[in-house]
């Protein structure tokens, strides 16, 4: 039997709100040692995600101020989630697929969970994990991949 999403990934992960400043996004990336940190409403339903490359590229290069910068305006919004009950398989193939390193897990489209590559590493077999990581270190073909 396959291993599910629910069984590696680290529940109730800490999530920004929409209208939050971007640099209370970045205090939470900061506290929890991390790269991105899901976006959401007053509902906790998923929105977009926010990336260290996010915060560097929309907000830095391009001259914003990320105290008024809300987390939402330059959060990615098409994000690629996983779910509990999804195989780790699949989980590793779409992040491969998306080159991202953390998937935000929803359930009736609210946050219950963050899956990262390191909790999938730990939960596969090591030469599957390596492909995966392979993978997601490629240079993106269209431009599209990202960090998060």
């Amino acid at each position: 039997m396959s291993k599910l999403v629910r069984d590696a990934m680290t529940v109730n992960p800490r999530t920004v709100s929409l209208n939050a400043s971007v640099v209370d996004a970045a205090h939470i990336m900061e506290q929890e040692d991390v790269g991105s940190v899901p976006v959401v409403d007053t509902d906790n339903i998923l929105v977009g995600m926010i990336t260290d490359r996010d915060i560097t590229l929309r907000v830095v290069a391009a001259g914003k101020d990320p105290r008024s910068t809300a987390a939402g305006d330059v959060a990615t919004r098409q994000v690629s989630p996983a779910y509990p009950d999804d195989s780790l398989d699949d989980a590793l193939e779409r992040m491969a697929h998306r080159q991202v390193r953390r998937l935000p897990v929803i359930e009736d489209d609210r946050v219950v969970g963050i899956l990262a590559q390191a909790d999938v590493a730990q939960e596969v077999k090591d030469k599957k994990a390596g492909q995966v990581l392979e993978a997601i270190s490629q240079p993106p073909s269209d431009g599209n991949g990202g960090t998060a």
